[in-house]
């Protein structure tokens, strides 16, 4: 454990923005964090410029139905949108359309959604199924997927014998996600992640449900989409109400392997751009921002609640303060024991990235969940924005809530009632620069983007992924 936190100590002085690292908040934490949140993992890559072209031409994105969508495992459902037999969703992604089906004995199956008579779509939309008739003639299939029926079965005697099951993709059943691929040869799930798998196991995701599910029509490309969620320094800028209590340029930045990395940005504390404020206005600001709820429990805590004296000055007091009250008030929630969480697992926002275009988050709050889904030309995606929060104790997982899509001409403001003004206000601030990325990449003269060798390192370490795919090196 010392040599973890001893490299991690070393590697966070090189190439980052001066004062507490983010390995000093783990070391200031009043309960020890979990090995993996010290360990530091920056890869080697060259600072050379990168080219635009991968967002917005046509033929790129061609090499990206082909080449990676369908050699990859991919998000496509949670168990609870599909808890019970015969619950259907309808997953679809770049040009392909996947019928998946929960089974009898509790598995899951994905099939090919076409009827293999004429192609029709057997289901343009999820809910429960008895069987799987097709609307255009009316050929049946039984939720395994085996052949119910064949209409006019007298014309079709050429198919005696033959094997019409509906074809299907690999399914895995992950920490409550519904992974895909269409390749057979990729090793199971949890090996192509990679270590990144096992820290989840500590959260419990299995047993989380969605309880809030946004998309959105986005007009950029899904990667353009996706990368600015990938680096946290944009906050200075972008969202300056959150420096009073976010420490973006504290941001730690890890790459492991090919299909995954991560962000991890301390909350509870200053950013480092701002100056000459003290913990008691963390707390002041991060109550405004949540509205004022946790106003009185914040103060009962820094009076002294929490069992260790306050220190204004301590740029870790607030921290302290906010952990407190999260471990007491999601104990009251959810009735769970959270008395061995660190404050890091309770406070920070954990934006881990598995390739090409999920977003599971990881820690004990509500967590965050993205998903990115190419349109059909390289302007546009669809951005799915998930929180997934705890099980309360002793109860029944509920099922998913409803998808709320967003009109296209309309913010995130619009959905406030569900998202909340906060967040929704995030991600408008968030949009209101997305538009304008796709426009003006294609504006530039070179059509090359020089990036930071730090802060923005996920987005270099995503490329690199992404070309080894378009150019054959992956999958191995």
């Amino acid at each position: 454990m010392n040599e973890i936190k001893d490299v991690a100590r070393e590697a966070d002085k090189a190439d980052r923005c001066p004062g507490i690292t983010y390995t000093d908040m783990l070391e200031g934490d009043t309960r020890t964090p979990p090995d993996y949140l010290f360990e530091e993992t920056v890869a080697d890559m060259p600072d050379d410029p990168i080219p635009v072209d991968p967002y917005i031409s046509e033929e790129f994105a061609r090499l990206e139905r082909e080449r990676v969508f369908p050699n990859v495992w991919l998000f496509a459902a949670r168990e609870d949108e599909m808890p019970d037999p015969g619950d259907s969703v309808v997953f679809e992604i770049a040009g392909k359309s996947f019928l998946l089906i929960r089974q009898k004995d509790g598995g899951v199956k994905a099939f090919y959604n076409a009827c293999l008579h004429r192609g029709r779509k057997l289901r343009t939309e999820g809910g429960n199924s008895i069987q799987l008739r097709c609307p255009f003639h009316g050929f049946t299939w039984r939720n395994d997927g085996s052949l119910k029926e064949i209409p006019c079965a007298w014309d079709f005697k050429h198919l005696d014998g033959k094997d019409m099951s509906l074809p299907e993709a690999r399914v895995e059943l992950w920490q409550g996600f519904v992974m895909i691929t269409e390749n057979a040869d990729l090793p199971d799930f949890k090996t192509w992640l990679g270590p990144a798998a096992s820290h989840y196991e500590r959260y419990d995701f299995e047993n989380r449900y969605t309880g809030m599910w946004i998309q959105k029509r986005i007009p950029a490309n899904w990667k353009a989409t996706a990368e600015a969620f990938m680096e946290a320094w944009h906050s200075v800028t972008t969202h300056p109400q959150l420096l009073p209590f976010l420490g973006d340029a504290n941001t730690r930045y890890d790459h492991i392997g090919d299909h995954f990395n991560r962000a991890i940005t301390p909350s509870g504390v200053l950013s480092p751009h701002m100056k000459g404020k003290d913990s008691n206005y963390v707390l002041e600001k991060m109550n405004e921002f949540s509205g004022g709820a946790d106003a009185d429990t914040n103060r009962r805590f820094a009076a002294g609640d929490s069992g260790d004296e306050f220190d204004p000055a301590d740029p870790l007091s607030a921290r302290k303060v906010l952990a407190e009250a999260s471990r007491q008030g999601f104990a009251e929630q959810y009735g769970h024991d959270y008395s061995d969480a660190s404050d890091s697992e309770l406070l920070d926002n954990f934006t881990y990235n598995i390739f090409p275009n999920f977003a599971p988050w990881i820690g004990y709050l509500p967590t965050l969940t993205y998903r990115w889904l190419p349109g059909d030309t390289p302007d546009w995606c669809i951005m799915e924005i998930r929180l997934l929060f705890p099980t309360p104790k002793g109860e029944e997982r509920p099922r998913a809530v409803a998808l709320t899509y967003i009109p296209d001409d309309e913010p995130f403001a619009w959905a406030a009632d569900v998202m909340g003004p906060q967040l929704a206000n995030v991600f408008d601030q968030d949009m209101s620069n997305l538009p304008y990325v796709q426009e003006g990449m294609k504006a530039m003269r070179d059509g090359m983007m020089e990036l930071g060798h730090y802060q923005d390192s996920r987005v270099r370490h995503f490329q690199t992924t992404l070309r080894k795919y378009i150019d054959g090196e992956l999958p191995a």
